[in-house]
């Protein structure tokens, strides 16, 4: 008989880690989460940027955000600068992580133009936070299904969150902030639907109108290429490196928002993944592959789902009470669920939030996260992914509040048309394995196939041409296991 595991989802008990880094381990003297004896970090391509990112990255919430009694998170910052961690996230709407942020920052020299800044730290990071505003200036007209929101009360406009950003981070935190101050990434946070995208593309899609409004897309490339096209950055700043967006909810919606952009504005991608992804429709088949094919640095969030995998139930944190400081639980071990992420295809970091640092190694959320993180693109083999999502859903099937969409499998092609003898059509979405091709039928006969590649761009469909075009015409996606679907056009 077959010798069963403690844990169903047991991969040798997730230990992933090297033979020298268990050393590491056993050797480190963690004052405080010391860690003079951790291995460097490993590092991806952070996509086309020109960057080579940690696998594990800082998150702005948590103990950050939301702050316990008993908890300091500048120190959670400082040691994870210790570790070798080079992104960190924050957000406007994060209430005082951005100023924790400053805090320690102030300690680690980061300051531009106070004495002993540090150009080559401030270099070798990056440093991402994030703007909810859908519109470039304010007066913003309403518009149905868009939401337009911040935490800063005079913010009324995506412009004004990136200065309230750059005074948090870097300035007084009254709106004064020093001269080479920047941030590395913008992100067009948390996009719900369509209608959102439609907002935040105008004045690129449509003429720009500086004395009327524009999305906040148009606005944020002044403050990356140091114009003023839009009126919104007059001293011509170069406040931004990077522009991108993030998403918990819609995969259709984020792969509008990347196939729309012929404006090269987009770089990056936050996207929610973890282990019960594909208990909604899933984004590792469908946005994350677009974003990959774009050359994005991709983001990954929400791995125990804002821990909803744990101690409380599916919704947003509210409190410092809804910060979970353990290391996972019996039943889904952190590690696997960090691996689970990092092996989706397409992810190159992952951002995490940190409920609290501790003497003991292996009570030390950082410091096991940071071991979890060591693992190879591939190194994770399928069926241990498999195995993980059956847990996953077993244990927490309802975790992913925050995917709004409903699981649908794999869909038909979308918008398929005839032009004289060429046959075009939209990428279909993925259900719960990745397309593999589209068949295309003519009265009935195959009479050919197509590749499916991640279509990046909504200008540049799919196309077959057919020698004469007549009678039905039907395209069928198919995907890696065989399902199909078909759509069909007379």
């Amino acid at each position: 008989m077959e010798k069963k595991e403690k844990y169903p989802i047991s991969r040798r008990n997730f230990i992933k880690v090297s033979a020298a880094s268990t050393a590491a381990i056993s050797a480190m003297s963690f004052g405080g989460c010391n860690v003079e004896n951790v291995p460097a970090p490993m590092k991806r391509k952070f996509g086309k940027l020109g960057f080579d990112v940690t696998t594990i990255a800082l998150g702005g919430q948590a103990s950050l955000q939301w702050t316990p009694d008993d908890i300091d998170p500048v120190p959670i910052i400082l040691k994870t600068f210790e570790l070798g961690i080079n992104y960190y996230d924050t957000s406007n709407l994060y209430a005082g992580s951005q100023l924790n942020f400053n805090k320690a920052f102030k300690k680690l020299n980061l300051i531009p133009g106070e004495e002993g800044y540090n150009k080559e730290l401030r270099e070798s990071i990056w440093l991402t936070s994030k703007t909810a505003q859908r519109w470039g200036k304010p007066g913003w007209p309403e518009r149905e299904n868009v939401k337009n929101w911040s935490n800063g009360e005079n913010v009324k406009c995506a412009v004004d969150d990136v200065k309230r950003s750059l005074t948090q981070i870097f300035g007084d935190g009254e709106g004064d902030y020093p001269d080479g101050a920047y941030l590395n990434m913008v992100l067009c946070h948390t996009l719900h639907n369509i209608n959102e995208v439609d907002v935040l593309y105008e004045g690129l899609e449509t003429p720009l109108y500086p004395d009327g409004n524009f999305g906040a897309l148009v606005a944020l490339r002044d403050l990356r290429d140091g114009t003023n096209l839009t009126g919104m950055n007059p001293k011509n700043e170069k406040l931004i490196r990077h522009i991108g967006f993030s998403g918990h909810a819609n995969p259709p919606a984020m792969m509008d928002m990347i196939q729309r952009d012929e404006y090269g504005i987009l770089d990056g991608m936050l996207i929610a993944i973890n282990a019960n992804d594909k208990t909604k429709m899933n984004m590792q088949h469908n946005a994350i592959p677009v974003a990959e094919a774009k050359g994005m640095g991709i983001i990954g969030m929400k791995v125990f789902a804002d821990a909803a995998m744990y101690h409380k139930e599916p919704r947003w944190s509210q409190t410092p009470a809804d910060v979970f400081r353990k290391i996972g639980t019996p039943e889904l071990p952190s590690r696997p669920l960090i691996e689970y992420s990092l092996t989706t295809p397409g992810v190159h970091t992952l951002i995490i939030g940190i409920g609290q640092i501790d003497d003991d190694p292996m009570k030390c959320q950082l410091v096991q996260n940071f071991y979890a993180a060591q693992i190879e693109p591939d190194g994770m083999p399928a069926d241990d992914r498999k195995k993980i999502e059956k847990q996953a859903a077993k244990v927490k099937p309802k975790s992913n509040y925050f995917q709004a969409i409903e699981k649908e499998g794999l869909s038909a092609p979308r918008d398929i048309q005839l032009n004289e003898n060429t046959i075009t059509w939209q990428s279909a979405y993925a259900g719960d394995e990745p397309i593999s091709h589209y068949e295309i039928f003519v009265k009935g006969k195959l009479i050919g196939k197509v590749e499916h590649k991640p279509q990046v761009l909504k200008s540049k469909p799919f196309s077959f041409n057919i020698e004469k075009a007549e009678g039905e015409i039907i395209v069928t996606t198919v995907d890696a296991a065989g399902n199909r679907a078909g759509s069909k056009l007379v």
